[in-house]
Order: C-alpha cells, then sequence, then structure tokens
C-alpha cells in the first residue's frame, strides 16, 4: 500500500510539472508570435507595425484614432492631423550627409549602387504635396507610381494631399496603398477656396463670358481660378503642410522617364537652393495682361525685399519696364516652404491678391511664383534639374546628354525633349546664369 502511494505522488508530481512547463512554454510562444506579426518585413526592407496602425473602418476608411507621431529624428509632429492616415512606418535612416555624399553623376562615387531596398543617409523635412479631386483617384495613382518606382520606394518620403471636399474611402485606400511613406489628407477651408470679398463678382463675371467668347483656355473656369490662386498663397500655409520645410509638387497623370539616383529634397537643403524647375516657356498673354503693372507697383513699394542677385534678365528683356512672360511650369517644382512662407513672399502675394487678378484676369500660380522667385531670390538660390526627366501633357523635358539618359535607363525620346525649342525659356535661364548648355543641345532645338 506504501509502495502504490509513493507511486501515485510521484505520477502527480510528474504531472504538475509537465503542466507547468507546457504553460510556461505557451504563453513565451504567444509573445513571440505577437513580436514577429508586430515586425513584418515588407519588400523593399521597411517594417510594418501593426501596433502603430490607427484602426480603421472598414466602411469608410478614415482613421479611428490620429496616426501615431514619427521620430523626431525625421520629421516634427502633425499639427491638428484629424484626416490623416499612416501607411507604414519606417526605421529612422542611418548615417549622415558626411557618411553618405550625393552622387549627383556616373562619374561621382557610389553612382552604380543597386537602386533597391531602402537608400541609407539622412532625409530631410519634406513631402510630396498633390492637389486632388475624388475622381482624380486613378490619374493620380499613375503619377504616384511614377514617382515611387523612379524615387521614393527608397527614401519613404511623406504625402500629403488636398481637396476642396472630404476626401472619400476610396481615394484614400488606393492613395495610401501605392505610398512607401506616410500619407496624410486635408480639406481646404473654405476661405482658401472661394471669391475673397473685396471681389466685384460682376466684373469677375464679365471677365469669364468674355474669355469664353474668345475661347482662352480655362477663361471661364471658377475653380481653376480658385486653384490658381490657393496654389499661389495658401497651400504652403495648410495645418498638414506647417510640419515640412520642402515640398515637392506632383499633379495627377504625370511620368518621370528616368530613375533618380539620389535625393532632390538633400540637394536643394545641402547647396541653398529655395526654388527648381524642370521645364519653362512664355505665358499665355490674355490672361496676365496687367500681372506686370501690379509686380512694378509691389516693387515700388517694397524695394527692401528685391534681391541683390536677382533673375530680372530671366524675366524681362528690358531692364524690368515690361515682362516678357517667362515662367517655370509650376506643376513640377521642388521648393522651400519656409521661403514661401516668408514676409518678402506673403507680401508680394497680398499686394496681388488685393490688385484682384486672380478674378479680374487669369493670373496663373505659375507666372506668380516664377516672377517671385525672380525677383525675391538670388540667382543661385534656383535650380534646374536637368536629370528629372518628366511629362505633363503636352510637353516634355528629356534629360539632355546620350550619357546621362543612359545612365538614368530613361525611356523618353530625346527629340521631343521641350527644353532648346523657341517657346522654351530654359536657354535664357542658363544664359542669365553663365551656365554652359549640356552636350548636344543643339539637336534639340527647332
Amino acid at each position: 500500500m506504501m509502495a502504490g502511494g509513493n507511486a501515485r505522488y510521484v505520477r502527480y508530481i510528474a504531472i504538475a510539472i509537465f503542466t507547468l512547463a507546457l504553460f510556461y512554454f505557451v504563453s513565451n510562444s504567444k509573445y513571440d508570435a505577437a513580436a514577429i506579426r508586430a515586425g513584418i518585413t515588407k519588400a523593399g526592407g521597411s517594417t510594418q507595425t501593426e501596433t502603430q496602425q490607427p484602426p480603421t473602418d472598414g466602411s469608410s476608411g478614415d482613421t479611428k484614432q490620429p496616426p501615431q507621431q514619427k521620430p523626431p529624428q525625421q520629421k516634427p509632429p502633425v499639427k491638428n492631423n484629424k484626416d490623416g492616415e499612416i501607411s507604414t512606418t519606417k526605421k529612422p535612416p542611418a548615417g549622415d550627409a558626411k557618411e553618405y555624399p550625393l552622387a549627383l553623376s556616373p562619374e561621382d562615387p557610389k553612382w552604380d549602387v543597386d537602386l533597391v531596398g531602402i537608400a541609407p543617409g539622412p532625409r530631410m523635412n519634406a513631402t510630396f504635396v498633390s492637389l486632388a479631386r475624388n475622381s482624380d483617384v486613378w490619374d493620380i495613382a499613375r503619377s504616384i507610381r511614377q514617382v515611387e518606382d523612379r524615387f521614393n520606394r527608397r527614401y519613404n518620403y511623406d504625402w500629403v494631399f488636398l481637396n476642396d471636399k472630404p476626401f472619400d474611402a476610396t481615394f484614400k485606400k488606393v492613395t495610401s496603398s501605392l505610398v512607401s511613406g506616410n500619407t496624410y489628407y486635408g480639406e481646404i477651408p473654405k476661405e482658401h477656396w472661394s471669391f475673397p470679398e473685396w471681389i466685384d463678382q460682376e466684373k469677375a463675371k464679365k471677365v469669364r463670358e468674355d474669355m469664353a467668347e474668345r475661347n482662352i483656355i480655362y477663361g471661364d473656369s471658377i475653380s481653376y481660378r480658385h486653384m490658381c490662386r490657393f496654389e499661389s498663397g495658401f497651400f504652403f500655409r495648410q495645418p498638414l503642410m506647417l510640419n515640412y520645410e520642402y515640398y515637392w509638387r506632383v499633379e495627377p497623370s504625370i511620368e518621370l522617364y528616368c530613375d533618380i539616383h539620389y535625393d532632390p529634397f538633400r540637394v536643394m537643403a545641402e547647396t541653398g537652393k529655395k526654388y527648381s524647375f524642370v521645364l519653362s516657356l512664355y505665358e499665355y498673354v490674355e490672361t496676365i495682361k496687367t500681372l506686370w503693372d501690379s509686380t512694378k507697383k509691389f516693387m515700388k513699394n517694397h524695394p527692401e525685399h528685391i534681391a541683390e542677385d536677382n533673375s530680372m534678365g530671366f524675366l524681362s528683356d528690358d531692364n524690368g519696364d515690361s515682362y516678357n512672360h517667362c515662367h517655370f511650369w509650376s506643376n513640377f517644382e521642388i521648393g522651400n516652404l519656409d521661403w514661401l512662407r516668408s514676409k518678402p513672399y506673403m507680401d508680394y502675394f497680398e499686394s496681388l491678391d488685393q490688385d484682384g487678378g486672380f478674378f479680374y484676369e487669369r493670373w496663373g500660380d505659375a507666372p506668380v511664383h516664377s516672377i517671385a522667385a525672380g525677383l525675391l531670390l538670388n540667382k543661385s538660390e534656383i535650380h534646374f534639374f536637368n536629370d528629372i526627366a518628366y511629362w505633363h501633357v503636352p510637353f516634355t523635358h528629356c534629360p539632355t546628354g546620350e550619357k546621362t539618359r543612359l545612365a538614368l535607363q530613361c525611356h523618353c525620346n530625346p527629340k521631343e525633349n521641350f527644353d532648346w525649342k523657341g517657346y522654351s525659356c530654359t536657354s535664357r535661364f542658363f544664359d542669365i546664369n553663365g551656365i554652359a548648355k549640356p552636350e548636344g543641345y543643339e539637336n534639340q532645338q527647332d
């Protein structure tokens, strides 16, 4: 009896030990599984952390709570971002500018590194920004794919989308699925997308009717005028944009023809550039008849804002008496937001806005940005990106120089390059800055 009892006790103890061991193993396996799920590695090396994704309502696509902030190394906390959504989170990039010098040409070290995975080196406080409607979803999706495939899949910069109406669930789901950085969605306040109180509505209406009769493009459009005024004076003051120092404007239905081997935001920051372009041309005269008169009034009232080494030679053939209508095409631009928010630029915009030409004529944001950059910045602060190949109907910028095009794996036709045609102003930009034109430009003239 005693022997049988001891045997039972031994069995009970063995079962207890086995049960405790099993419980311990299962418990630790759960935590390990959770850790693995929280660090799933996506293609390209990014890490998607489930616990940092705000829960979404599958029917609407709207976030239930604000997105998690990025680490401070990447950008400051988002302000007033009630509609923002995070598409994925990233580890802060390693290293600094000295460790990872920019490779701007095939002759530079590390030019031939594989354009796969996350690029090493620092990131600037920068974002892409797109003004789009819900109906533009598939056109902007095309643009996003172009930008991501040629550049941003290695750098993971944010993307801000702005609309004068709320973005719908489809727009958010499609765009956030394509972007490798964070996505944010902002609704433009009515006061930034409407007639200011000092505009004579009847006078503005007659202008639109007259332009419609003369078949001036967008001449009768109210929304186009709101867009031009918004891009001229308000996009950089939206709450979401206040988090950034640099922007890259992307329109629906654009194309990038070449790989981008380096970070253009770093070029802007490290070389002191404030504004950049890839295409320039002459503006439609009938849309800006009094723009230069308003500009001359501003120059007279604010001589302190005019840069000493400005680009008047790009804008005028007679030292400022008249405007030659040259402008940078602003549907592509990379620029410094702090400059746009500066007193010189804001004084210029406010002066133009009070004159009413956005509605009494049809002033575009392209000549406004261009004149401002030409007068308020030194020539050295404006940059031409020859190696960013770009198309927006109807013009193409295809890098000049076969060696450059082959090195960048471009698929554009150099015969379609607009840079050196008679209606382009890019040659003038090279001349006033004393820059040698790229080899082979003669073959792309008219």
